[in-house]
């Protein structure tokens, strides 16, 4: 499988649901870098990755 900007948001999404599963305390956190990442992907920052 080869991972593309379109695979990004679902794991980076998924990532950050199993992290505030795991440790909910840190729900501030992970939300923040959640919507940092998004922000960067979508604003095309990890082009270079494709």
């Amino acid at each position: 499988m080869t991972i593309t900007i379109a695979h990004l948001q679902p794991l980076v999404a998924l990532g950050a649901g199993v992290l505030i599963l795991l440790i909910p305390r840190m729900l501030n956190f992970i939300v923040a870098a959640y919507l940092i990442l998004v922000g960067l992907i979508g604003l095309g920052v990890f082009r270079a990755l494709s």
